[in-house]
Protein backbone atom coordinates (compact mmCIF):
# COMPACT_ATOMS: atom_id res chain seq x y z
CA UNK A 1 0.00 0.00 0.00
CA UNK A 2 1.48 3.47 -0.58
CA UNK A 3 2.63 5.29 2.00
CA UNK A 4 3.20 8.58 1.19
CA UNK A 5 3.40 11.27 -1.08
CA UNK A 6 7.16 12.45 -0.10
CA UNK A 7 8.00 10.37 2.61
CA UNK A 8 9.95 7.08 2.92
CA UNK A 9 9.56 4.26 5.25
CA UNK A 10 12.59 3.57 6.67
CA UNK A 11 12.12 -0.69 7.27
CA UNK A 12 11.10 -0.82 3.34
CA UNK A 13 14.47 1.13 2.05
CA UNK A 14 16.51 -0.98 0.13
CA UNK A 15 20.17 -1.67 1.83
CA UNK A 16 21.17 -0.93 5.35
CA UNK A 17 20.12 2.70 6.80
CA UNK A 18 23.50 4.77 6.52
CA UNK A 19 22.72 7.65 9.54
CA UNK A 20 22.09 7.00 13.32
CA UNK A 21 18.72 8.22 12.73
CA UNK A 22 17.79 6.45 10.17
CA UNK A 23 19.25 3.17 11.79
CA UNK A 24 17.07 3.99 14.86
CA UNK A 25 13.80 4.47 13.00
CA UNK A 26 14.14 1.00 10.79
CA UNK A 27 14.49 -0.46 14.17
CA UNK A 28 11.24 1.00 15.65
CA UNK A 29 9.83 0.50 12.04
CA UNK A 30 10.28 -3.73 12.41
CA UNK A 31 7.16 -3.44 14.66
CA UNK A 32 3.87 -4.14 13.46
CA UNK A 33 0.42 -5.52 14.26
CA UNK A 34 1.68 -8.99 13.77
CA UNK A 35 4.89 -8.60 14.93
CA UNK A 36 3.77 -6.51 18.34
CA UNK A 37 6.91 -8.61 20.31
CA UNK A 38 10.24 -9.25 18.89
CA UNK A 39 13.70 -10.92 20.05
CA UNK A 40 16.78 -9.17 19.42
CA UNK A 41 17.74 -11.66 16.09
CA UNK A 42 13.88 -10.44 14.56
CA UNK A 43 14.74 -6.85 15.50
CA UNK A 44 18.10 -7.60 13.57
CA UNK A 45 16.65 -9.06 10.98
CA UNK A 46 13.38 -7.10 9.87
CA UNK A 47 15.28 -3.87 10.43
CA UNK A 48 18.31 -5.03 8.13
CA UNK A 49 20.70 -3.65 10.83
CA UNK A 50 23.48 -5.91 11.80
CA UNK A 51 23.14 -8.13 15.26
CA UNK A 52 25.15 -5.55 17.01
CA UNK A 53 24.09 -2.61 16.13
CA UNK A 54 20.56 -3.83 16.71
CA UNK A 55 21.73 -4.77 19.99
CA UNK A 56 23.24 -1.23 20.89
CA UNK A 57 20.69 0.87 19.90
CA UNK A 58 17.71 -1.30 21.39
CA UNK A 59 19.77 -1.19 24.77
CA UNK A 60 19.60 2.91 24.28
CA UNK A 61 16.19 2.72 23.33
CA UNK A 62 15.16 0.73 25.90
CA UNK A 63 16.97 3.13 28.55
CA UNK A 64 14.65 6.09 26.73
CA UNK A 65 11.61 3.73 27.45
CA UNK A 66 10.77 3.84 23.54
CA UNK A 67 11.49 0.06 24.16
CA UNK A 68 10.26 -1.47 26.89
CA UNK A 69 11.50 -6.10 27.40
CA UNK A 70 8.90 -8.59 28.64
CA UNK A 71 9.46 -11.57 30.95
CA UNK A 72 11.04 -13.71 28.09
CA UNK A 73 13.11 -10.90 26.81
CA UNK A 74 10.96 -9.87 23.68
CA UNK A 75 11.14 -6.19 22.65
CA UNK A 76 7.92 -4.35 22.18
CA UNK A 77 7.09 -0.33 22.17
CA UNK A 78 7.37 1.22 24.93
CA UNK A 79 5.31 3.69 26.81
CA UNK A 80 7.34 6.82 26.05
CA UNK A 81 6.68 6.53 22.66
CA UNK A 82 2.79 5.98 23.35
CA UNK A 83 3.17 9.20 25.52
CA UNK A 84 4.31 11.17 22.38
CA UNK A 85 1.70 9.68 19.73
CA UNK A 86 -0.82 11.03 22.32
CA UNK A 87 0.64 14.56 21.15
CA UNK A 88 0.02 14.50 17.48
CA UNK A 89 -3.01 16.47 15.99
CA UNK A 90 -4.75 13.66 14.96
CA UNK A 91 -4.91 12.75 18.68
CA UNK A 92 -5.15 15.78 20.43
CA UNK A 93 -7.02 17.44 18.26
CA UNK A 94 -9.23 15.08 15.23
CA UNK A 95 -9.86 12.29 18.13
CA UNK A 96 -10.94 14.16 20.43
CA UNK A 97 -12.90 16.58 19.40
CA UNK A 98 -14.48 14.45 17.29
CA UNK A 99 -15.61 12.12 20.20
CA UNK A 100 -18.63 12.95 21.86
CA UNK A 101 -20.25 12.83 17.97
CA UNK A 102 -19.09 9.19 17.42
CA UNK A 103 -20.19 8.29 20.62
CA UNK A 104 -23.34 9.84 19.82
CA UNK A 105 -23.94 8.29 16.21
CA UNK A 106 -23.10 5.04 17.80
CA UNK A 107 -25.85 4.92 20.36
CA UNK A 108 -27.61 6.56 17.38
CA UNK A 109 -26.86 3.31 14.90
CA UNK A 110 -25.62 0.80 16.83
CA UNK A 111 -23.36 0.17 13.95
CA UNK A 112 -19.56 0.27 13.78
CA UNK A 113 -18.01 3.68 13.79
CA UNK A 114 -15.14 4.28 12.40
CA UNK A 115 -13.38 8.01 11.88
CA UNK A 116 -10.32 8.18 9.30
CA UNK A 117 -7.76 10.91 8.08
CA UNK A 118 -5.28 10.75 5.17
CA UNK A 119 -1.64 10.07 5.48
CA UNK A 120 0.38 10.12 2.35
CA UNK A 121 -2.12 8.26 -0.46
CA UNK A 122 -3.17 6.42 2.93
CA UNK A 123 -6.64 6.71 4.84
CA UNK A 124 -5.70 5.65 8.60
CA UNK A 125 -8.44 4.58 11.36
CA UNK A 126 -7.64 6.94 14.28
CA UNK A 127 -10.96 5.67 16.14
CA UNK A 128 -13.33 3.19 16.20
CA UNK A 129 -16.57 2.29 18.32
CA UNK A 130 -18.48 -1.23 17.53
CA UNK A 131 -20.18 -3.66 19.99
CA UNK A 132 -18.91 -6.04 17.88
CA UNK A 133 -15.75 -8.10 19.14
CA UNK A 134 -14.72 -9.67 16.04
CA UNK A 135 -14.24 -7.03 13.67
CA UNK A 136 -11.13 -7.81 11.54
CA UNK A 137 -7.87 -6.81 12.46
CA UNK A 138 -7.66 -4.65 9.22
CA UNK A 139 -9.99 -1.85 10.57
CA UNK A 140 -8.44 -1.73 14.04
CA UNK A 141 -7.29 1.72 15.28
CA UNK A 142 -3.82 2.28 13.36
CA UNK A 143 -4.63 0.47 10.62
CA UNK A 144 -3.86 1.78 6.50
CA UNK A 145 -7.05 1.49 3.68
CA UNK A 146 -6.80 2.33 0.40
CA UNK A 147 -8.19 5.77 -0.63
CA UNK A 148 -9.98 4.16 -3.36
CA UNK A 149 -11.27 1.10 -2.13
CA UNK A 150 -12.85 2.28 1.11
CA UNK A 151 -15.98 3.97 2.17
CA UNK A 152 -13.49 6.53 4.62
CA UNK A 153 -11.21 6.51 1.86
CA UNK A 154 -13.32 7.68 -0.86
CA UNK A 155 -14.94 9.68 0.95
CA UNK A 156 -11.84 12.14 1.29
CA UNK A 157 -10.32 11.89 -1.89
CA UNK A 158 -13.20 12.85 -3.36
CA UNK A 159 -13.51 15.81 -1.93
CA UNK A 160 -9.40 16.24 -2.38
CA UNK A 161 -8.45 18.70 -4.91
CA UNK A 162 -7.90 17.35 -8.54
CA UNK A 163 -3.86 17.81 -8.74
CA UNK A 164 -3.97 15.16 -5.46
CA UNK A 165 -6.30 12.97 -7.36
CA UNK A 166 -4.28 12.68 -10.20
CA UNK A 167 -0.99 12.24 -8.32
CA UNK A 168 -2.75 9.11 -6.78
CA UNK A 169 -3.36 8.02 -9.96
CA UNK A 170 0.20 7.99 -11.57
CA UNK A 171 0.50 4.51 -9.57
CA UNK A 172 -1.78 1.78 -10.40
CA UNK A 173 -4.63 1.38 -8.17
CA UNK A 174 -4.10 -1.83 -6.04
CA UNK A 175 -6.69 -4.80 -6.74
CA UNK A 176 -7.89 -5.87 -3.36
CA UNK A 177 -11.07 -7.78 -4.51
CA UNK A 178 -13.32 -7.84 -7.88
CA UNK A 179 -15.27 -5.10 -6.91
CA UNK A 180 -12.11 -2.70 -6.38
CA UNK A 181 -12.04 0.20 -8.76
CA UNK A 182 -8.85 0.17 -10.88
CA UNK A 183 -9.02 2.74 -13.77
CA UNK A 184 -8.75 5.90 -13.87
CA UNK A 185 -12.01 6.86 -15.50
CA UNK A 186 -13.80 4.94 -13.23
CA UNK A 187 -12.71 6.11 -9.92
CA UNK A 188 -13.19 10.23 -11.69
CA UNK A 189 -16.91 9.06 -11.97
CA UNK A 190 -17.17 7.52 -8.93
CA UNK A 191 -15.30 10.68 -6.66
CA UNK A 192 -17.76 13.26 -9.25
CA UNK A 193 -20.73 10.90 -8.21
CA UNK A 194 -19.54 11.21 -4.28
CA UNK A 195 -19.49 15.00 -4.75
CA UNK A 196 -22.96 14.90 -5.63
CA UNK A 197 -24.54 12.78 -3.45
CA UNK A 198 -22.01 13.83 -0.01
CA UNK A 199 -21.65 10.49 0.52
CA UNK A 200 -19.77 7.67 -0.22
CA UNK A 201 -20.53 3.87 -0.25
CA UNK A 202 -18.07 0.86 -0.87
CA UNK A 203 -19.63 -2.52 -1.36
CA UNK A 204 -16.77 -5.47 -0.96
CA UNK A 205 -14.08 -3.34 -2.69
CA UNK A 206 -11.69 -3.74 0.20
CA UNK A 207 -12.59 -6.36 2.00
CA UNK A 208 -15.27 -9.51 0.95
CA UNK A 209 -18.25 -9.30 2.67
CA UNK A 210 -17.88 -5.92 3.80
CA UNK A 211 -20.21 -2.86 3.72
CA UNK A 212 -19.36 0.80 4.23
CA UNK A 213 -20.50 4.34 4.47
CA UNK A 214 -18.85 7.26 4.51
CA UNK A 215 -19.31 11.21 4.88
CA UNK A 216 -16.58 13.67 4.91
CA UNK A 217 -15.13 15.85 7.83
CA UNK A 218 -15.04 19.21 5.61
CA UNK A 219 -13.05 22.74 7.05
CA UNK A 220 -13.07 25.31 4.64
CA UNK A 221 -13.80 23.41 1.99
CA UNK A 222 -11.36 20.44 2.54
CA UNK A 223 -11.30 17.34 4.25
CA UNK A 224 -9.78 17.19 7.80
CA UNK A 225 -11.11 13.66 8.20
CA UNK A 226 -14.35 11.14 7.03
CA UNK A 227 -16.61 9.30 9.52
CA UNK A 228 -18.08 6.11 8.28
CA UNK A 229 -20.21 3.23 9.42
CA UNK A 230 -19.16 -0.58 8.78
CA UNK A 231 -21.23 -3.84 8.50
CA UNK A 232 -19.99 -7.12 7.84
CA UNK A 233 -23.58 -8.22 7.12
CA UNK A 234 -24.32 -7.57 3.11
CA UNK A 235 -28.29 -7.53 3.51
CA UNK A 236 -27.77 -4.41 6.02
CA UNK A 237 -28.88 -1.33 4.98
CA UNK A 238 -26.42 1.18 6.51
CA UNK A 239 -28.29 4.34 3.83
CA UNK A 240 -30.72 4.69 6.66
CA UNK A 241 -28.24 6.21 9.09
CA UNK A 242 -27.36 8.73 6.32
CA UNK A 243 -28.94 11.96 8.08
CA UNK A 244 -27.30 10.78 11.14
CA UNK A 245 -23.95 10.10 9.69
CA UNK A 246 -24.30 13.88 7.97
CA UNK A 247 -25.01 15.45 11.28
CA UNK A 248 -22.21 14.07 13.21
CA UNK A 249 -19.85 15.08 10.45
CA UNK A 250 -21.41 18.73 10.38
CA UNK A 251 -20.80 18.95 14.27
CA UNK A 252 -17.45 17.81 14.03
CA UNK A 253 -16.38 19.98 11.39
CA UNK A 254 -17.92 23.10 13.54
CA UNK A 255 -16.18 22.19 16.65
CA UNK A 256 -12.35 21.95 14.59
CA UNK A 257 -12.95 25.64 13.17
CA UNK A 258 -13.84 26.65 16.48
CA UNK A 259 -10.94 25.07 18.22
CA UNK A 260 -8.58 27.31 16.37
CA UNK A 261 -5.01 26.68 16.48
CA UNK A 262 -5.52 25.04 19.88
CA UNK A 263 -3.75 22.02 19.73
CA UNK A 264 -6.21 20.10 22.78
CA UNK A 265 -9.24 22.04 22.75
CA UNK A 266 -11.04 19.24 24.48
CA UNK A 267 -8.86 20.32 27.69
CA UNK A 268 -9.83 23.20 30.37
CA UNK A 269 -6.18 24.86 31.00
CA UNK A 270 -5.66 26.01 34.42
CA UNK A 271 -4.63 29.57 34.60
CA UNK A 272 -0.99 30.44 34.67
CA UNK A 273 -0.21 31.34 38.08
CA UNK A 274 2.13 35.28 37.31
CA UNK A 275 5.70 34.73 38.32
CA UNK A 276 5.39 37.42 41.03
CA UNK A 277 2.76 35.94 43.00
CA UNK A 278 5.26 32.86 43.35
CA UNK A 279 6.60 33.27 47.02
Amino acid sequence: MTRAPGGSDPQRSTGSPRSVTARALALLAAFDVGHPRLTLTELSRRSGLPLATAHRLAAELEQWRALERDQDGRYRIGFRLWEMGLLAPVHGRLREVALPSLLALHRATLATVQLAAIDGFDAIYVEKLTADSSVPVASRIGARLPLHASGAGKAILAFQEDTFVEALLQSPLERFTDHTIVTGSALRRELARIRSAGIATSSQEYRPGSLSIAVPVLVNGLPAASIGLVSYELESDLGVHAPALRQAAESISARIASAGDNPFPSLQREPETPASSIQ
